[in-house]
Protein backbone atom coordinates (compact mmCIF):
# COMPACT_ATOMS: atom_id res chain seq x y z
CA UNK A 1 0.00 0.00 0.00
CA UNK A 2 1.65 3.70 -0.93
CA UNK A 3 0.41 6.51 1.13
CA UNK A 4 -0.74 9.62 -1.03
CA UNK A 5 -2.97 12.57 -0.11
CA UNK A 6 -6.39 14.19 -2.05
CA UNK A 7 -4.82 17.06 -3.88
CA UNK A 8 -7.90 19.24 -3.25
CA UNK A 9 -7.26 19.31 0.33
CA UNK A 10 -3.49 19.66 0.29
CA UNK A 11 -2.71 22.87 2.35
CA UNK A 12 -2.03 25.94 -0.59
CA UNK A 13 -3.68 23.64 -3.18
CA UNK A 14 -5.95 26.72 -4.12
CA UNK A 15 -2.49 28.26 -5.01
CA UNK A 16 -0.71 25.91 -6.85
CA UNK A 17 -0.40 24.66 -10.35
CA UNK A 18 -1.30 20.42 -10.58
CA UNK A 19 1.70 20.21 -11.24
CA UNK A 20 2.91 21.89 -8.12
CA UNK A 21 0.35 20.02 -6.09
CA UNK A 22 2.54 16.85 -7.22
CA UNK A 23 6.03 18.69 -6.15
CA UNK A 24 4.42 19.97 -3.15
CA UNK A 25 3.14 15.99 -2.06
CA UNK A 26 6.22 14.87 -3.04
CA UNK A 27 7.82 17.16 -0.79
CA UNK A 28 5.72 16.21 2.06
CA UNK A 29 6.55 12.62 1.89
CA UNK A 30 4.04 11.22 -0.26
CA UNK A 31 3.77 8.56 -2.37
CA UNK A 32 0.78 9.72 -4.33
CA UNK A 33 -2.26 12.16 -5.55
CA UNK A 34 -5.19 12.04 -5.78
CA UNK A 35 -7.36 14.48 -7.82
CA UNK A 36 -10.75 15.31 -6.66
CA UNK A 37 -11.86 15.69 -10.44
CA UNK A 38 -10.10 15.51 -13.31
CA UNK A 39 -11.82 19.19 -13.77
CA UNK A 40 -9.22 20.73 -10.76
CA UNK A 41 -6.38 19.41 -13.31
CA UNK A 42 -7.89 20.93 -16.92
CA UNK A 43 -11.50 22.65 -17.03
CA UNK A 44 -11.27 21.73 -20.53
CA UNK A 45 -9.89 18.18 -20.62
CA UNK A 46 -6.64 19.26 -22.18
CA UNK A 47 -5.00 16.11 -23.05
CA UNK A 48 -1.55 18.01 -23.36
CA UNK A 49 -2.11 19.08 -19.56
CA UNK A 50 -2.65 15.45 -18.62
CA UNK A 51 -0.03 13.78 -20.23
CA UNK A 52 1.99 16.46 -18.61
CA UNK A 53 0.92 15.64 -15.67
CA UNK A 54 1.06 12.04 -15.65
CA UNK A 55 4.35 12.29 -16.80
CA UNK A 56 5.59 14.55 -13.90
CA UNK A 57 3.78 12.03 -11.70
CA UNK A 58 6.05 9.22 -12.89
CA UNK A 59 8.82 10.77 -12.99
CA UNK A 60 8.58 11.73 -8.96
CA UNK A 61 7.38 8.14 -8.71
CA UNK A 62 3.90 8.88 -7.03
CA UNK A 63 0.75 7.27 -8.37
CA UNK A 64 -1.86 9.48 -9.77
CA UNK A 65 -5.94 8.93 -9.59
CA UNK A 66 -8.32 11.26 -10.54
CA UNK A 67 -12.11 11.51 -10.46
CA UNK A 68 -15.43 12.70 -12.21
CA UNK A 69 -18.45 14.34 -10.28
CA UNK A 70 -22.06 13.88 -9.02
CA UNK A 71 -23.38 11.00 -10.53
CA UNK A 72 -27.00 12.12 -8.43
CA UNK A 73 -29.54 13.40 -11.54
CA UNK A 74 -30.95 15.94 -8.64
CA UNK A 75 -27.88 16.70 -7.76
CA UNK A 76 -26.56 17.23 -11.51
CA UNK A 77 -28.05 20.92 -11.46
CA UNK A 78 -25.24 22.02 -8.92
CA UNK A 79 -22.60 21.04 -11.20
CA UNK A 80 -23.70 23.41 -14.71
CA UNK A 81 -19.89 22.82 -15.85
CA UNK A 82 -20.29 19.44 -16.59
CA UNK A 83 -23.15 19.75 -18.91
CA UNK A 84 -21.71 22.79 -20.54
CA UNK A 85 -18.10 19.93 -21.25
CA UNK A 86 -21.36 17.65 -22.87
CA UNK A 87 -22.99 21.04 -25.05
CA UNK A 88 -26.33 20.83 -22.65
CA UNK A 89 -26.05 17.38 -21.88
CA UNK A 90 -24.99 16.00 -18.37
CA UNK A 91 -24.56 12.46 -19.69
CA UNK A 92 -22.44 13.23 -22.57
CA UNK A 93 -20.16 15.34 -20.50
CA UNK A 94 -19.40 12.94 -18.10
CA UNK A 95 -18.33 10.59 -21.01
CA UNK A 96 -15.95 13.04 -22.16
CA UNK A 97 -14.76 13.55 -18.40
CA UNK A 98 -14.19 9.24 -18.13
CA UNK A 99 -12.29 9.82 -21.73
CA UNK A 100 -10.02 12.25 -21.46
CA UNK A 101 -9.30 10.37 -18.01
CA UNK A 102 -8.06 7.54 -19.56
CA UNK A 103 -6.56 8.74 -22.65
CA UNK A 104 -4.72 11.80 -21.60
CA UNK A 105 -3.55 10.48 -17.98
CA UNK A 106 -4.29 6.83 -18.24
CA UNK A 107 -6.58 6.71 -15.26
CA UNK A 108 -8.54 4.40 -14.91
CA UNK A 109 -9.78 4.94 -11.24
CA UNK A 110 -12.21 7.51 -11.06
CA UNK A 111 -14.16 9.20 -8.34
CA UNK A 112 -17.39 9.84 -8.39
CA UNK A 113 -20.02 10.89 -5.38
CA UNK A 114 -24.00 10.60 -5.44
CA UNK A 115 -24.41 14.03 -3.23
CA UNK A 116 -22.93 17.38 -2.37
CA UNK A 117 -22.15 18.56 1.45
CA UNK A 118 -23.72 22.00 1.82
CA UNK A 119 -21.58 23.51 4.84
CA UNK A 120 -24.05 26.82 5.03
CA UNK A 121 -27.23 24.33 5.49
CA UNK A 122 -28.12 23.11 9.49
CA UNK A 123 -27.59 19.99 10.63
CA UNK A 124 -28.90 17.31 8.93
CA UNK A 125 -30.07 19.38 6.00
CA UNK A 126 -26.44 19.65 4.86
CA UNK A 127 -26.74 16.34 3.06
CA UNK A 128 -28.69 14.92 0.47
CA UNK A 129 -30.40 12.53 1.98
CA UNK A 130 -32.55 14.39 3.66
CA UNK A 131 -33.96 16.56 1.12
CA UNK A 132 -38.08 16.73 1.27
CA UNK A 133 -38.21 17.25 -2.49
CA UNK A 134 -36.53 14.30 -3.33
CA UNK A 135 -37.49 11.43 -1.46
CA UNK A 136 -34.08 9.75 -0.48
CA UNK A 137 -34.96 6.34 -2.02
CA UNK A 138 -35.87 8.28 -5.50
CA UNK A 139 -32.38 9.63 -5.56
CA UNK A 140 -31.29 5.99 -6.10
CA UNK A 141 -33.40 4.86 -7.81
CA UNK A 142 -32.22 7.85 -10.10
CA UNK A 143 -28.76 6.97 -9.49
CA UNK A 144 -28.79 3.65 -10.37
CA UNK A 145 -30.67 4.34 -13.55
CA UNK A 146 -27.60 6.88 -14.33
CA UNK A 147 -24.87 4.76 -13.43
CA UNK A 148 -26.40 1.88 -15.77
CA UNK A 149 -26.18 4.56 -18.63
CA UNK A 150 -22.30 5.41 -17.87
CA UNK A 151 -21.30 1.77 -17.03
CA UNK A 152 -20.81 0.98 -21.38
CA UNK A 153 -18.46 3.67 -21.45
CA UNK A 154 -16.73 2.62 -18.24
CA UNK A 155 -16.58 -0.88 -20.07
CA UNK A 156 -15.30 0.49 -23.25
CA UNK A 157 -12.18 2.18 -21.52
CA UNK A 158 -11.37 0.10 -19.14
CA UNK A 159 -12.53 2.30 -16.18
CA UNK A 160 -13.78 1.70 -12.32
CA UNK A 161 -16.67 4.74 -11.50
CA UNK A 162 -15.86 4.57 -7.73
CA UNK A 163 -18.87 5.45 -5.75
CA UNK A 164 -17.65 7.50 -2.53
CA UNK A 165 -18.95 6.76 0.92
CA UNK A 166 -20.20 10.37 1.42
CA UNK A 167 -22.44 11.35 3.52
CA UNK A 168 -25.60 11.15 2.22
CA UNK A 169 -25.40 8.02 1.53
CA UNK A 170 -24.50 4.63 3.71
CA UNK A 171 -21.94 1.82 2.81
CA UNK A 172 -24.87 -1.12 2.40
CA UNK A 173 -26.38 1.29 -0.35
CA UNK A 174 -23.20 1.70 -2.08
CA UNK A 175 -22.65 -1.78 -2.11
CA UNK A 176 -26.38 -2.18 -3.71
CA UNK A 177 -25.37 0.35 -6.72
CA UNK A 178 -21.88 -1.61 -7.29
CA UNK A 179 -23.53 -4.94 -7.46
CA UNK A 180 -26.68 -3.33 -9.13
CA UNK A 181 -24.47 -2.48 -12.02
CA UNK A 182 -21.69 -4.43 -12.21
CA UNK A 183 -18.35 -4.77 -9.90
CA UNK A 184 -16.82 -4.51 -13.40
CA UNK A 185 -17.42 -1.21 -14.04
CA UNK A 186 -18.35 0.43 -10.49
CA UNK A 187 -15.96 0.48 -6.91
CA UNK A 188 -16.20 1.98 -4.05
CA UNK A 189 -13.92 5.09 -2.68
CA UNK A 190 -13.78 4.36 0.52
CA UNK A 191 -14.09 7.33 2.75
CA UNK A 192 -13.42 6.04 6.23
CA UNK A 193 -14.91 9.23 8.51
CA UNK A 194 -18.02 9.43 6.09
CA UNK A 195 -19.63 6.11 7.36
CA UNK A 196 -19.75 7.54 10.92
CA UNK A 197 -22.18 10.16 9.95
CA UNK A 198 -24.52 7.08 8.73
CA UNK A 199 -24.63 5.60 12.13
CA UNK A 200 -21.95 2.82 10.83
CA UNK A 201 -18.77 1.26 12.72
CA UNK A 202 -16.05 1.90 10.33
CA UNK A 203 -14.36 -1.45 10.80
CA UNK A 204 -17.69 -3.05 10.29
CA UNK A 205 -18.32 -1.13 6.81
CA UNK A 206 -14.56 -1.62 5.95
CA UNK A 207 -15.49 -5.22 5.60
CA UNK A 208 -18.89 -4.66 3.88
CA UNK A 209 -16.99 -2.58 1.05
CA UNK A 210 -13.18 -4.55 0.93
CA UNK A 211 -14.32 -6.81 -2.27
CA UNK A 212 -15.48 -3.66 -4.04
CA UNK A 213 -13.07 -0.72 -2.82
CA UNK A 214 -10.36 0.42 -5.29
CA UNK A 215 -9.67 3.64 -3.95
CA UNK A 216 -9.54 5.55 -0.64
CA UNK A 217 -10.17 8.62 1.62
CA UNK A 218 -8.66 8.34 4.70
CA UNK A 219 -9.26 10.47 8.06
CA UNK A 220 -10.19 9.57 11.81
CA UNK A 221 -13.03 11.40 13.80
CA UNK A 222 -13.98 12.01 16.87
CA UNK A 223 -16.94 11.03 18.39
CA UNK A 224 -18.75 13.41 21.40
CA UNK A 225 -22.51 13.18 22.62
CA UNK A 226 -25.26 15.26 21.72
CA UNK A 227 -28.93 15.76 22.44
CA UNK A 228 -29.62 14.23 18.76
CA UNK A 229 -26.55 11.31 19.10
CA UNK A 230 -23.31 11.90 18.74
CA UNK A 231 -21.55 14.26 16.67
CA UNK A 232 -18.90 13.65 14.07
CA UNK A 233 -15.28 15.97 14.25
CA UNK A 234 -12.52 15.22 11.83
CA UNK A 235 -9.13 14.09 13.22
CA UNK A 236 -5.86 12.66 11.66
CA UNK A 237 -5.93 9.21 11.23
CA UNK A 238 -4.99 7.72 15.05
CA UNK A 239 -6.45 10.57 17.39
CA UNK A 240 -9.66 9.61 16.87
CA UNK A 241 -12.03 6.60 17.63
CA UNK A 242 -11.22 4.25 14.25
CA UNK A 243 -9.73 0.66 15.02
CA UNK A 244 -6.88 1.25 12.16
CA UNK A 245 -5.35 -2.24 12.17
CA UNK A 246 -8.95 -4.05 11.74
CA UNK A 247 -9.83 -1.72 8.96
CA UNK A 248 -6.83 -1.43 7.44
CA UNK A 249 -6.77 -5.44 7.60
CA UNK A 250 -9.74 -5.71 6.11
CA UNK A 251 -8.85 -3.57 2.88
CA UNK A 252 -5.68 -5.10 2.67
CA UNK A 253 -7.00 -8.74 2.70
CA UNK A 254 -8.75 -8.56 -0.56
CA UNK A 255 -6.21 -5.77 -1.66
CA UNK A 256 -3.02 -5.24 -1.08
CA UNK A 257 -2.26 -2.92 -3.21
CA UNK A 258 -4.37 -0.43 -2.87
CA UNK A 259 -3.81 3.24 -2.81
CA UNK A 260 -4.06 5.05 0.59
CA UNK A 261 -5.03 8.53 0.10
CA UNK A 262 -4.88 11.34 3.60
CA UNK A 263 -8.30 13.34 2.96
CA UNK A 264 -7.29 16.54 5.85
CA UNK A 265 -9.31 18.25 7.01
CA UNK A 266 -10.18 20.77 10.06
CA UNK A 267 -11.76 19.99 13.19
CA UNK A 268 -14.38 23.25 13.07
CA UNK A 269 -17.73 21.20 11.47
CA UNK A 270 -19.41 18.76 13.92
CA UNK A 271 -21.91 17.05 11.66
CA UNK A 272 -24.76 15.33 13.65
CA UNK A 273 -25.72 11.66 13.82
CA UNK A 274 -29.10 11.70 15.09
CA UNK A 275 -28.80 7.97 16.46
CA UNK A 276 -31.80 8.98 19.25
CA UNK A 277 -33.95 11.26 16.72
CA UNK A 278 -36.56 9.47 15.03
CA UNK A 279 -36.64 11.27 12.41
CA UNK A 280 -32.88 10.72 11.53
CA UNK A 281 -33.73 6.82 12.29
CA UNK A 282 -36.46 6.95 9.74
CA UNK A 283 -34.04 7.47 6.84
CA UNK A 284 -31.97 4.48 8.01
CA UNK A 285 -33.50 0.99 7.72
CA UNK A 286 -30.52 -0.30 7.36
CA UNK A 287 -29.03 0.47 10.44
CA UNK A 288 -27.48 -2.58 12.31
CA UNK A 289 -28.19 -2.15 16.16
CA UNK A 290 -24.86 -3.33 17.09
CA UNK A 291 -23.34 -0.73 15.22
CA UNK A 292 -25.14 2.12 17.04
CA UNK A 293 -24.08 0.46 20.48
CA UNK A 294 -20.61 0.38 18.90
CA UNK A 295 -19.99 4.34 18.13
CA UNK A 296 -21.68 5.47 21.59
CA UNK A 297 -18.71 2.87 22.95
CA UNK A 298 -16.40 4.58 20.51
CA UNK A 299 -17.29 7.74 22.01
CA UNK A 300 -16.95 6.76 25.57
CA UNK A 301 -14.19 5.10 25.37
CA UNK A 302 -12.38 8.28 23.89
CA UNK A 303 -14.00 10.79 26.10
CA UNK A 304 -12.39 8.21 28.83
CA UNK A 305 -9.32 8.78 26.78
CA UNK A 306 -9.23 12.58 27.06
CA UNK A 307 -10.45 12.36 31.29
CA UNK A 308 -6.94 10.12 31.59
CA UNK A 309 -4.72 12.83 29.39
CA UNK A 310 -3.96 10.79 26.68
CA UNK A 311 -5.47 13.04 24.02
CA UNK A 312 -7.22 16.12 24.13
CA UNK A 313 -10.75 16.49 24.89
CA UNK A 314 -13.35 17.30 21.67
CA UNK A 315 -13.73 20.87 22.83
CA UNK A 316 -9.80 21.43 22.74
CA UNK A 317 -9.08 20.01 19.78
CA UNK A 318 -12.00 21.55 17.88
CA UNK A 319 -10.35 25.13 19.23
CA UNK A 320 -6.87 24.28 18.44
CA UNK A 321 -5.60 26.14 15.22
CA UNK A 322 -5.61 23.76 12.24
CA UNK A 323 -2.49 22.54 10.24
CA UNK A 324 -3.19 20.49 7.41
CA UNK A 325 0.51 19.83 7.23
CA UNK A 326 0.76 18.32 10.41
CA UNK A 327 -2.51 16.78 9.54
CA UNK A 328 -1.08 14.96 6.90
CA UNK A 329 2.11 13.68 8.20
CA UNK A 330 0.60 12.93 11.80
CA UNK A 331 -1.58 10.58 9.88
CA UNK A 332 1.31 9.24 7.44
CA UNK A 333 3.38 8.19 10.13
CA UNK A 334 0.38 6.60 11.82
CA UNK A 335 -0.70 4.54 8.51
CA UNK A 336 3.05 3.63 8.14
CA UNK A 337 3.11 1.92 11.47
CA UNK A 338 0.03 0.38 11.11
CA UNK A 339 0.92 -1.14 7.29
CA UNK A 340 4.13 -2.12 8.34
CA UNK A 341 2.94 -4.79 10.89
CA UNK A 342 0.34 -5.61 8.55
CA UNK A 343 3.74 -6.76 5.90
CA UNK A 344 1.13 -4.08 3.38
CA UNK A 345 4.16 -1.52 3.83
Amino acid sequence: MKIGVDGSKLPGAAQLTPVGILDRAHALGMEGVYFRTVLDITPTLDRGVLRELRHHADHLGLYLQMGLAKVNPYAAAEAPEVRVLGDGDYTRGMTRMIEACREGADCGELWVACGNYKRDLPGYYAVDRFRSDAPWPDQLAAIDKFLHQLAPVARHFDCHLNIETHEEITSTEVVRLVESVGPDALGITFDTANVLVRGEDPVAAAHRVAPYVRATHLRDSLLAPIEQGLARTFSPVGLGVIDWPALLGALHAHTPDLWASIEPAGPTLALPIGLNDPVWLALHPDLVESEKKELFRLAEQYAARAANGEVPSVERFRAEPYDGDAFIRRSAEHLRVILETLGAA
